[in-house]
């Protein structure tokens, strides 16, 4: 028991410190409920739309749907969603465009997200420098209220377009929150457990994501009378993290470094930290404030222009592309497909298995990280779903000619997943909030949250023209962007496992003077041949 204390200390782990990162990774389930709950009603909520609208319903094979019941228009697993429309009665319009219609207002419910997403996030910066992190959090909370209240009452008015705003207002909170949460934990937290408390972030939204498939089974929430209560139960995680916040302390950094508070940042400090000596943070703390007070606000433009912040930022923005260019949403698209091709009679229970899988191994790397650190994650985490990628490839090419292949693209489905939530799924999420001190860190995770929204509405509009283009040979794409993010990754992520700001900064330093001493030697080199 001693012993465990004694641990317990030496990693600052307490009760404030817990309930202060579970109230904020609260905001990222939000974010993983949002993005998979709109998926399973798709066929229930269309077909209300069609009502509303007065138009021809289109017969669409969902996730919710058994093989039994849907339309699928092919044997192929690459072949497009769209069934052949169902036969409708005569409402006077044009039954040419009625599905076109009706597929433009689909699409609006499921991309307002992502668009609220990037207006939102860069915001981020300005907000949690005014109002602080945690009244930030706050007061950003009454979007996701709203949001959800329009969604929950879409059957009492034009559903489409309650729908619609309200997914773009509550994308507009989760912009916010993708970018607050992980400031306020990488903040909070001792340098000892930053990794290992800043993966809950993909634990949450993974765990938002299970949930929401689970309760969107038919014979739950999924149906024609209780969508609208699925569409909107994330407002009850709103409201809870709302009052928890009530709760939680300030981040010591931010009272410390951007409004001077000693004394109150380091009543802060002890709330989080325990009994525990306060002074070596606080140090580092007046290290980096007296850094950031010998240098001007960094500003967005300024975090492009200047050559001190350029390494990160690309560093930054790479991670986020990463990905989401990875391919894992076509994972999640294709998957539907391949279990059925794979006889599984319901298919939605096998993509709820990978919704497990893909929480489990979320939970290990919350473990791994700390003890393997971010970059090696990283780099196995992106080659383990280049060769998953290159097997689903082959998988699909062969699945005509040879029925067992159907196997391999199950087995490639659920390893590219496991990969993923090794490395590039968590890390992202906090490795910016890292790799910047308190001056440039705001503006650094605004940008990368822009980035990371609209690299995931470029994927969610265009991966079905690729793939409709490509067939089989589409993870052919995403493999060949695997190896391009694996090597740079390898040639220029830093590792920032039990770093403070400064070491890491000093590592992005060294590299910028190595390539600088490289270029002059390579100067001197063809004048002295010359």
């Amino acid at each position: 028991m001693d012993e465990k204390s004694k641990i317990q200390a030496e990693k600052h782990l307490t009760g404030t410190l817990v309930l202060s990162v579970f109230t904020a990774v609260l905001g990222f389930f939000q974010y993983g409920y949002s993005l998979g709950v709109i998926n399973a009603p798709q066929k229930v909520i269309e077909a209300h739309y069609s009502r509303v609208l007065g138009i021809a319903p289109l017969d669409r094979h969902t996730t919710n749907a058994s093989v039994e019941d849907s339309t699928v228009p092919s044997m192929q697993p690459w072949a497009g969603t769209k069934g052949t429309p169902a036969p409708v009665v005569d409402t006077g319009e044009d039954l040419t465009t009625s599905p076109h219609i009706l597929t433009m207002y689909w699409s609006l419910s499921v991309s307002m997200f992502a668009i609220g997403g990037m207006i939102s996030s860069f915001t981020v910066g300005w907000i949690g420098d005014r109002l602080g992190r945690v009244k930030a959090m706050l007061v950003v909370n009454v979007l996701s209220i709203t949001g959800n209240l329009l969604m929950g009452l879409a059957k009492f008015g034009p559903s489409h377009l309650l729908i619609i705003t309200g997914r773009a207002v509550t994308g507009l909170y989760c912009g916010l929150s993708s970018g607050l949460v992980p400031m306020y934990v990488s903040e909070v937290s001792p340098t000892a457990l930053r990794g290992a408390l800043g993966t809950l972030h993909q634990l949450a939204i993974v765990t938002g994501i299970l949930i929401s498939q689970v309760l969107g089974l038919d014979f739950l929430l999924g149906n024609d009378e209780l969508w609208p209560l699925l569409l909107s139960l994330s407002g009850v995680a709103a409201l809870l993290q709302f009052f928890l916040l009530l709760l939680c302390p300030e981040s010591p950094r931010y009272l410390y470094i951007k409004l001077g508070k000693v004394e109150e940042a380091k009543k802060n400090l002890k709330r989080l930290r325990g009994n525990c000596d306060p002074m070596k943070e606080i140090a580092e703390m007046e290290k980096e404030k007296q850094e950031a007070a010998s240098e001007k606000k960094v500003s967005i433009r300024q975090l492009f222009t200047s050559s001190k912040y350029k390494q990160a930022v690309i560093v930054a923005l790479m991670v986020q592309i990463s990905q989401q260019f990875s391919g894992i949403n076509a994972i999640f698209y294709y998957s539907t497909n391949i279990f059925e091709r794979a006889g599984v009679d319901q298919p939605v229970y096998a993509t709820i298995g990978v919704g497990v899988v893909n929480t489990v191994f979320t939970v290990i790397s919350v473990f791994l990280v700390e003890k393997a650190g971010r970059r090696s994650l990283f780099l196995a985490g992106l080659m383990g779903m280049l060769l998953s990628a290159v097997a689903m490839t082959v998988g699909l090419v062969l699945l005509s000619q040879f029925a067992w292949m159907s196997y391999v693209s199950m087995v490639a489905i659920f390893l590219f997943v496991i990969f993923f939530e090794v490395g590039p799924g968590p890390i992202p999420w906090f490795i910016v909030a890292e790799l910047f001190s308190q001056g440039p860190r705001p503006a650094a995770i605004a940008v990368a949250g822009f980035c990371n929204w609209a690299c995931n509405f470029i994927v969610g509009m265009c991966f079905q023209y690729i793939a409709d283009l490509c067939g089989p040979y589409v993870f052919v794409i995403f493999a060949a962007l695997l190896l391009v993010f694996f090597l740079f990754a390898y040639f220029k992520v830093p590792e920032t496992k039990g770093k403070s700001f400064e070491e890491i900064a000093a590592v992005f330093r060294r590299k910028k003077l190595m390539a600088k001493t490289m270029t002059e030697l390579e100067d001197l080199r063809r004048s002295e041949e010359a």
